[in-house]
């Protein structure tokens, strides 16, 4: 900047009292030698120290000029007019100038370089006027670099202040679009809620409300992301925090062993998912819904939308996970991932709940854990060889019924239970059979199966050792009677030993109704053994196949079923088989007839019968028997009792076994057999092993007439090899009695061992315990023995049993060693020779001897007919053929 010199006076007193304030002032060469500055004080140097002593100013001293057209006289005079004590130069050398000026710089520079010179030429001379034109010369070059530097810095700030308002400008604009944006974006609410609510009118808002209203949403904002994160980073802090105070207790208490608090927190986890029924399901809930808010609070801090969008997004996002492509901007793009990545993680879990739920429900169904809802169905405990042979029984007895329900329940896999059952080989008539797996010893299970509501429960025995079987049993039966909704049926209980009854009928009471296996079976193998055929008569009595037993009152007459005994009403239900002629029925009363079905017969009138003649013929005293018996039973001192009973004086019993003969006294002692008081029978004892020939060929096999083939105690619980082992003794015996009796001419010609052993089974009975039905058809074709068909037989009995518990009483008298029993008769005692009578005619001739005759067996086939259909045909009759009755024993 530049003064010129020909400016008025205001401006140059203005400009000089400027140039006194601003030492950076560089005044031009005019200025310094301008008239109008002739009065100026120079200025008092503030970084120089030096004061000079004061001299006289010498007026005579000339100053000469360093350009052309400078004054000198005027320097001269501004410089004598100085005012006492300021400050002037005084002898300074020329470097000590030369820094004054390089530091002061323009004008004053040159005025001190003036003075100087003024002074020195006063001192030195001539000599210093060669120095003043030199000097001169180099201060112009100085100032031209000045001024260069001048320019440039001035260039420079020129481009510094454009740079800087560049700057600003932006800024400023950055600013304004922000704002803009906010206000766009807080406008678009007003505008949603003018949509949702059309009385509010948001257009008169002024510029204050919406910088209001935008400061608040950004802080609504903030304090939603402040939120957010803080319940991520929460898990974390607590989990440090559970591991320090873990770490803390360890370190001050190292004497006990405390359990850490992290331990503590995972068990009661573990607990709490494991006892609660539904913390898996509720656990994942509150997983999504806190996923949803976190996720919905961090979106509504990233982006412009309102909460409740936010909260929608973040489900959108946790539904589908391919939603999140759409974001835009680097924080909602981050929020977005971050919830679709925990949405995978929650619909993970959500699968594996619903898989796991899936496949429990499935495995539950598979394994039969779920609840049966059923009434008036029959339920069976337990598993056994006599399942088959039980659920044929009951799916007979059900026919008639359209089918039934048969729900089994044992501790097997319900898989192994359906695919056990459809091996069987029979018909189930329309009748279901449920599994389930459980345990009939736990209140739980037995709710399971509906035990409260069934129409009848069977206990089966279990397969193996009988006492063990029989505890199981006692145990099933109090589980039952604990029942608290109670019973409405009751309940059949398979025993294996005949002293355990009492135990369990104690249990039990009235509700109980026991069928003890083994004494069935003995008892049955000595009826069939004094009478030969007797089996297969028990087979169509006792199963729902052909005729059974059933109890109806008597309106009228059944020409389709047989009387056999009443049920007295006034002796509180006690039932009489076989009573007397002179019995008048009373009110109340029922009738045990013989039918096909309960609902075979119906009332009708009394048939017109012709007087039957009564023949007199006595029946032959009872002869002494001789009976082998092969094998050992835990009931064997039972059988013997009923052999005794049965077996007329004078009679042998031989036992052939593997026992030691000085150990079976103390075993049959145990067993409570007092052998001093045994009446009709003696023992005799052979120690052997029954499917060794050798040790057969030691008997008088061809003396007996009958032989009981038991299933050996040792292998009981084995039905095959038992089978085998009875088999084997058989097929022993048989050719053993054939090579020892007289050949008939007949048989011999046949040369066939079969043919043999058929001949051998005429001088004897051999009855063999049968536990596996598969042998007893090889048996009945071979037609060289008898058989019993223990399994059979007794699942037989529980069917009826469990169809009518008044039919136990009817087995109990039948088996037992008096009262009445049944028995094969000779036709020659009802009947003569080609004699023509009608079945009802036979009847009458029975009823004369005290006998009911159920049913007959021709001689030239072998197989019995009990109640036969045409009762009132008239037909001749064979003396060959026999007659099944219900009689007293003899």
């Amino acid at each position: 900047m530049s003064f010129n010199s020909d400016a008025s006076s205001p401006s140059t007193s203005a400009s000089a009292a400027d140039a006194t304030t601003r030492d950076w002032i560089f005044p031009s060469y005019t200025f310094v030698h301008s008239p109008h500055n002739i009065h100026r004080t120079p200025r008092r140097r503030r970084f120089s120290s030096y004061q000079p002593p004061p001299q006289q100013f010498n007026p005579t001293a000339s100053f000469h000029p360093r350009a052309a057209g400078n004054d000198s006289n005027a320097v001269s005079s501004s410089v004598s007019r100085s005012t006492p004590g300021r400050f002037e130069f005084g002898n300074h050398d020329k470097s000590t100038t030369l820094l004054d000026d390089g530091i002061d710089g323009g004008g004053s520079a040159g005025v001190n370089s003036k003075s100087n010179e003024a002074v020195t030429s006063e001192k030195r001379g001539i000599k210093e006027r060669k120095t003043t034109s030199s000097e001169g010369t180099f201060l112009g070059v100085l100032r031209s670099w000045l001024r260069v530097r001048w320019q440039l810095a001035f260039t420079v700030a020129i481009l510094i202040t454009v740079l800087s308002s560049l700057v600003h400008k932006n800024f400023s604009l950055h600013n304004e679009v922000t704002e803009l944006q906010d206000r766009i974006s807080k406008l678009n609410v007003k505008l949603k809620l003018c949509n949702l609510s059309d009385s509010i009118d948001m257009g008169d808002l002024s510029p204050q409300d919406v910088s209001v209203d935008n400061f608040s949403s950004k802080s609504l904002k903030i304090a939603a992301l402040a939120i957010s994160i803080t319940f991520l980073s929460l898990p974390f802090f607590v989990v440090k925090y559970v591991n320090y105070v873990s770490k803390s207790r360890r370190l001050f208490d190292n004497t006990t062993e405390e359990i850490s608090l992290n331990k503590q927190l995972a068990y009661k986890v573990d607990v709490f998912l494991s006892v609660t029924p539904y913390a898996k399901p509720l656990a994942l809930l509150v997983a999504t819904l806190l996923l949803i808010c976190v996720g919905g609070l961090s979106l509504f801090g990233v982006t412009d939308g309102s909460l409740a969008d936010s909260l929608w997004l973040s489900w959108t996002y946790v539904a589908d996970s391919g939603n999140h492509a759409n974001s835009e901007g680097l924080g909602p793009r981050l929020v977005s991932v971050s919830i679709s990545f925990g949405g995978m993680l929650i619909f993970a879990m959500m699968l594996g709940l619903v898989s796991d739920a899936i496949s429990e429900k499935f495995d539950s169904l598979r394994k039969g854990r779920s609840e049966v809802v059923e009434k008036n169905h029959t339920l069976i405990l337990g598993w056994s060889n006599k399942l088959g042979s039980l659920l044929n029984q009951l799916a007979i007895a059900n026919e008639s019924m359209g089918g039934g329900i048969v729900v089994v329940m044992a501790e097997r896999d319900k898989e192994d239970m359906e695919l056990d059952i459809g091996k069987m080989e029979f018909d189930f008539r329309g009748t279901s059979v449920i599994c389930r797996s459980g345990s009939p010893l736990i209140l739980a299970d037995l709710k399971k199966v509906s035990v409260s509501k069934a129409r009848a429960i069977i206990v089966l025995a279990d397969d193996g050792n009988a006492d063990q079987s029989d505890a199981r049993a006692l145990r099933t039966v109090l589980s039952l009677t604990g029942v608290k909704e109670g019973l409405n049926g009751h309940i059949v209980v398979e025993l294996s030993d005949l002293d355990n009854e009492v135990l369990v009928k104690l249990v039990g009471g009235d509700l109980v109704e026991t069928v003890v296996a083994h004494d069935v079976i003995g008892r049955l193998m000595i009826q069939c053994a004094r009478q030969p055929g007797l089996a297969q008569i028990w087979e169509d009595i006792l199963g729902f196949e052909n005729c059974e037993f059933y109890f109806k009152r008597w309106p009228k007459f059944f020409p389709e079923a047989i009387p056999c005994g009443v049920k007295v009403a006034s002796h509180g239900g006690k039932i009489i088989l076989n009573p007397e002629d002179s019995y008048v029925l009373q009110e109340g009363d029922e009738i045990l007839v013989i039918a096909e079905d309960d609902d075979s017969y119906a009332p009708s009138d009394i048939p017109m019968v012709k007087d039957a003649k009564f023949i007199h013929i006595t029946r032959p005293t009872r002869k002494p028997q001789k009976i082998l018996l092969c094998g050992w039973r835990r009931d064997i001192d039972d059988m013997i009792v009923v052999l005794d009973a049965f077996l007329a004086e004078g009679s042998e019993l031989w036992m052939f076994n593997e026992v030691a003969e000085n150990e079976r006294e103390r075993k049959l002692e145990d067993g409570g057999l007092d052998i001093d008081r045994l009446v009709n029978i003696k023992l005799i004892n052979r120690e052997g092993n029954a499917v060794i020939r050798r040790h057969l060929e030691s008997l008088p096999l061809e003396s007996f007439d009958s032989i009981l083939i038991l299933a050996d105690e040792s292998v009981e619980d084995s039905a095959i090899q038992a089978d085998s082992r009875s088999l084997a003794t058989l097929l022993l015996i048989r050719d053993i009695q054939a090579k020892r009796l007289p050949y008939r001419e007949a048989l011999v010609s046949q040369g066939s061992w079969m043919g043999e052993m058929q001949q051998a089974s005429d001088k004897s009975v051999i009855i063999s315990e049968i536990l596996d039905p598969r042998t007893k058809n090889l048996l009945s074709m071979s037609k060289i023995s008898d058989y019993v068909l223990s399994n059979e037989l007794v699942s037989m009995a529980l069917a009826m049993v469990a169809e009518d518990r008044q039919i136990n009483d009817v087995l109990e008298e039948l088996f037992a060693e008096e009262g009445n029993e049944l028995h094969i008769r000779g036709a020659n005692l009802y009947i003569h020779e080609d004699e023509e009578l009608s079945f009802y005619e036979i009847l009458l001739r029975a009823r004369q001897r005290r006998e009911i005759v159920i049913g007959y067996r021709p001689a030239d086939t072998g197989k019995a007919v009990i109640n036969p259909s045409s009762k009132n045909e008239r037909r001749k009759w064979s003396l060959k053929d026999v007659f099944v009755v219900i009689a007293d024993k003899e």
